[in-house]
C-alpha cells in the first residue's frame, strides 16, 4: 500500500535520485560502542530478579513442557494462579529457554545475548533517527551513539531480567520502521503489525507501538485529514490513512482482548511495601506523588547520576502537601512538557520539527502503562522500564544540539567540546555502573550506599549475610530495616528465625502476623517454634492456619506430620497430599515410601519408589529403598536388574562407558558360589589360618547370611575334616581373589 504521492521529503532525509554515503560506517560505530561499554558486564553472576525469573524458573530450565512457556507468567507462575504477577512474557522466556539448551545455566551467555539485542536497537535507533526522524547523518551517529552509552541502560542491559525490555524495544523500532521508514513512501502494515505483537509478547509496554505508529501516521497526514474535514468530502489520502487505522486499532483490540483474557479473571495482587502511593487514601497525595514521579523519572533521563536496582519502601518519600520543594520541580517538568505539545501541535501545518514531534511522542506513549496513571504498577520507579522512553529523550537532546549547531556556527567547537565530554561521561558512568552488577553482594551495597534510607535496601541485604552466615551484623541491618519501616512484616519474621531467645522470635513471628495477617512464612515459623517448645496444640493450630491460607504450602505438611508423629492414621494422608502436590519431585514420594516400608506396607512403598525413580531414574534414595523391598520379597534377578540399570545411568551421566551387564551377573555368580560354598569351608579364618585369611577375607565383600547358616552346621563336623575344608576353602578364596573384577559389584551391597 502506497502513501499519498505528494508527500513532502522528511527533512534532512537522502533526496530521491541522490545517494548519499554509505551509512554502513555509521551503524558499525554504534554498534561497537555499544558493546564496548557493556563488556565488562559479562562477568557478572545471576542476581536480584535475575534467579526467580532464570535459574529457578522451570520453563526456562526446560523442565515443563514447551507449550507452558504460553501458559504461564514471567516468573513461572501458572497465569490461572491468583499468586501469579499477571506478567505476560513468553517471547523473552523461550530466548531464556535458548540460552539455557545450547549453553547451560553460564551467566555470561545470558549476559552476551543482552549486549547483542541492545547493540540492534541501539542501530535500529540510529535508522529511526535516519529515515524518520530526518536528522542529519552525523546526529543519527550522535544520537545512536547516547544512546547506547545512556548509564539508565545498565539495569536493562547488564541485569539479565532486563531483556524483556531490550528485546522489546528490538521488536518496537522494527515495527515503526516498517510503517514510516520505508524510503518509497510504503507501509508494510501486517508486517508492522505482527512485530508489534512480538514486541508486546516480550513485553508488555510493547503494545504501545500501535498508539505511535498510528499517532505519527496522523501527524504525517494531517493536512489531507485537515482538508477532508473542511470539505467535508473524503480524499484518496485520507480514505487510505482511515484503512490503515482501522487495522491498526482492529489488530490493537484484538490484542488488548487475549491480553486481558490471559488475566483469568484475576488482577496482578501488588503490597503496599511495592508501590506505597498507591495504596495512600488520599487522592490529593496520590496525584501529587504521581505527577513528582513522572518528573522524577524525567530527570532519570537527563542526569543519571542517582541509579539504584530498587526503589521501593520509601525510597521516594510522598509529596503530602504544596509547600513541599519537589513540587517545583514537577511544576517545572510540566511547564517544559506543556511547550513541547503545544510546539507539536504548532508543526502539524509545516510539519518542518518532526524530530520534535517523534520524540515526544517516543518519550510519552511508551511510558504511559508505567505511570500508574492508566493501571497501578508494582512499582514506584524502575530503571529498565525507561529503556523505551528513553528513545523520545534522546531524540530530542540531539535534535536540539542539531539546532544550535545550525544557529550558532561560530561556537561549533564549543560544541563538540560538549559532545565529547558527554559521551565520554556517559560511557565511564555505565562501565562503573556495570560492576555493581557483577554479584548479589556488590548490587545490594551499591543500593545502601545509594538509598541508605531505603528500608528494602537494608532487609535484602540481611537476607544476603544471613545466607553468608554472617548472623549478627544481619542482625543489625533487619533492626535497621525495622526502624526505617516498623510495619515490615517479612524483616520480622527474618529476624525471627536468626533469634535463639524463644520469646523474642515468638514476638516477632507474632508482629509479622499482626501486620500481614496472610503471612505463611511467619505462621509456618511459629508453628515451629511451638513445635521445638512443646506446644502441641498451639503449633498445631499455626500449622493449620499455613495450609489454609497457602494450600500448595509443602513444609507446613511435612511439619504437621513430624508433629503428629509416625504412629497417627492421619500422617497417610498429609504425605500422600505432598506427593499430590509435588508430581514432579521424587524426594516427596521417597519420604512417603519410607513412611509405608516402616508400616509394614511393602507393596504400597515399592509402588511409591517406582514412581520417584520414574521422575529421576538416578534418584538414590528411591533406588535403595526400591532394593531393600525387592530383597525382602526374595526378588534377587529383579534387583540384580535394577542396580545394573542404576549403575549405567549413573556412569553415562559421569561420561563414562556404561559396564556391560554380564560383568556385574559374573559377580553375581561369585558371589552365589561363595555364599553356597562357604557352608562347607567357612572354618579357615577361625581354625587354621587365623589373622592371615580373616584379613585376606576382609578384602572380599562378607557374606553375612553364609555366617549364619554355617554356625549351626559346624557343630556338627569333625575337626580334622574341618581342617581339611578349612584349608580348601582358604585356597579357593585366594584364587578367586586374583580373579575378581576390578569393577565395583554394587549389586553386593543389596544382596548382604
Amino acid at each position: 500500500m502506497k502513501r499519498r504521492g505528494g508527500a513532502a521529503p522528511t527533512p534532512g532525509a537522502p533526496t530521491e535520485g541522490k545517494k548519499g554515503p554509505s551509512s554502513w560506517p555509521m551503524y558499525s560505530l554504534v554498534g561497537t560502542v555499544a558493546v564496548a561499554c557493556y563488556l565488562n558486564g559479562l562477568n557478572g553472576d545471576f542476581v536480584h530478579d535475575d534467579i526467580p525469573a532464570v535459574t529457578l524458573n522451570k520453563d526456562v530450565l526446560a523442565l515443563n513442557p514447551f507449550s507452558h512457556s504460553f501458559k504461564n507468567d514471567f516468573w513461572g507462575t501458572p497465569m490461572a494462579d491468583l499468586a501469579s504477577h499477571k506478567s505476560y512474557r513468553p517471547l523473552t522466556i523461550l530466548t531464556f529457554r535458548a540460552n539455557y539448551l545450547c549453553f547451560g545455566l553460564q551467566p555470561v551467555w545470558f549476559h552476551a545475548t543482552n549486549i547483542l539485542l541492545h547493540a540492534a536497537a541501539c542501530i535500529l535507533f540510529t535508522r529511526v533517527c535516519l529515515s524518520i526522524a530526518g536528522l542529519k547523518p552525523p546526529f543519527a551517529t550522535l544520537a545512536g551513539l547516547l544512546f547506547a552509552a545512556h548509564p539508565i541502560h545498565t539495569e536493562a542491559v547488564t541485569g539479565i531480567v532486563g531483556r524483556a525490555d531490550v528485546l522489546a524495544c528490538v521488536f518496537f523500532l522494527v515495527s515503526l520502521l516498517a510503517y514510516h521508514g520505508h524510503p518509497d513512501g510504503k507501509c508494510h502494515i501486517w508486517i508492522s503489525v505482527t512485530l508489534g505483537g512480538l514486541s508486546m509478547l516480550a513485553k508488555e509496554t510493547g503494545v504501545s507501538v500501535f498508539l505511535l505508529n498510528l499517532a505519527y501516521d496522523f501527524y504525517r497526514h494531517w493536512p489531507a485529514v485537515k482538508k477532508t474535514i473542511v470539505e467535508v468530502r473524503w480524499n484518496q489520502e485520507t480514505q487510505q490513512f482511515a484503512n490503515r487505522a482501522a487495522k491498526v486499532l482492529t489488530s490493537l483490540g484484538i490484542l488488548l482482548a487475549i491480553r486481558l483474557a490471559l488475566l483469568q479473571g484475576s488482577l496482578p495482587k501488588f503490597s503496599q511495601q511495592d508501590n506505597p502511593t498507591a495504596f495512600h487514601p488520599s487522592l490529593y497525595v496520590r496525584v501529587l506523588t504521581f505527577c513528582y514521579l513522572a518528573a522524577f523519572n524525567w530527570w532519570l533521563l537527563l542526569c543519571p547520576a542517582t541509579l539504584s536496582h530498587d526503589w521501593q519502601m520509601g525510597s521516594v518519600p510522598l509529596v503530602t502537601s504544596m509547600s513541599d520543594s519537589r513540587n517545583l520541580m514537577t511544576c517545572f517538568f510540566f511547564g517544559v512538557a506543556v511547550l513541547l505539545v503545544i510546539r507539536s501541535l504548532c508543526d502539524f501545518e509545516n510539519q518542518k520539527h518532526v524530530p520534535v514531534v517523534l520524540g515526544l511522542m517516543l518519550l510519552v506513549l511508551p511510558f504511559l502503562p508505567a505511570a500508574n496513571l492508566v493501571v497501578t504498577v508494582g512499582f514506584v520507579v524502575a530503571e529498565r522500564v525507561l529503556y523505551i522512553p528513553s528513545l523520545g529523550g534522546t531524540l530530542l537532546v540531539v535534535y536540539g544540539i542539531q539546532m544550535l549547531w545550525t544557529s550558532y556556527s561560530k561556537h561549533r567547537q564549543t560544541i563538540v567540546c560538549c559532545i565529547m565530554l558527554l559521551l565520554t561521561t556517559s560511557c565511564l558512568r555505565t562501565v562503573v555502573r556495570n560492576r555493581d552488577w557483577r554479584s548479589r553482594e556488590s548490587l545490594l551495597r551499591a543500593g545502601l550506599m545509594t538509598l541508605p534510607h531505603n528500608a528494602k535496601m537494608h532487609y535484602n541485604y540481611a537476607n544476603f549475610l544471613r545466607d553468608s552466615a554472617r548472623p549478627e551484623l544481619a542482625k543489625s541491618h533487619y533492626h535497621r530495616a525495622l526502624k526505617l519501616w516498623p510495619t515490615y512484616a517479612s524483616a520480622h519474621n527474618n529476624l525471627g528465625t536468626l533469634l535463639s531467645n524463644e520469646h523474642e522470635a515468638e514476638h516477632h513471628f507474632l508482629a509479622a502476623i499482626r501486620y500481614s495477617a496472610d503471612h505463611v512464612n511467619a505462621h509456618y515459623n511459629l508453628g515451629q517454634l511451638y513445635r521445638k517448645s512443646n506446644r502441641t496444640s498451639e503449633s498445631e493450630h499455626m500449622l493449620k492456619r499455613c495450609i489454609s491460607l497457602e494450600p500448595r504450602f509443602t513444609p507446613a505438611y511435612i511439619e504437621l506430620a513430624r508433629l503428629r508423629g509416625p504412629n497417627d492414621r492421619s500422617v497417610s494422608g498429609l504425605l500422600r497430599k505432598v506427593v499430590i502436590l509435588n508430581p514432579r519431585d521424587p524426594y516427596y514420594s521417597t519420604i512417603y515410601a519410607h513412611w509405608l516400608l516402616g508400616k509394614g506396607q511393602n507393596v504400597n512403598a515399592l509402588h511409591y519408589y517406582w514412581k520417584a525413580l520414574s521422575i529421576c531414574t538416578s534418584y538414590q534414595e528411591a533406588m535403595i529403598g526400591a532394593s531393600k523391598v525387592l530383597r525382602k520379597f526374595g526378588q534377587h534377578s529383579r534387583l540384580f536388574q535394577l542396580v545394573t540399570r542404576w549403575q549405567s545411568i549413573l556412569r553415562i551421566r559421569r561420561g563414562e562407558q556404561p559396564i556391560s551387564p554380564h560383568v556385574y551377573l559374573h559377580g553375581w555368580q561369585l558371589k552365589s558360589e561363595l555364599s553356597h560354598k562357604a557352608k562347607a569351608y567357612d572354618n579357615c579364618s577361625t581354625l587354621l589360618f587365623g589373622n592371615r585369611c580373616t584379613q585376606s577375607s576382609s578384602k572380599t565383600k562378607k557374606v553375612a547370611p553364609a555366617e549364619e547358616s554355617t554356625t549351626k552346621w559346624n557343630r556338627h563336623t569333625s575337626n580334622s575334616s574341618a581342617k581339611y575344608h578349612s584349608m580348601k576353602q582358604c585356597k579357593v578364596q585366594q584364587k578367586l581373589h586374583k580373579q575378581r573384577p576390578t569393577t565395583p559389584l554394587m549389586v553386593h551391597h543389596f544382596l548382604d
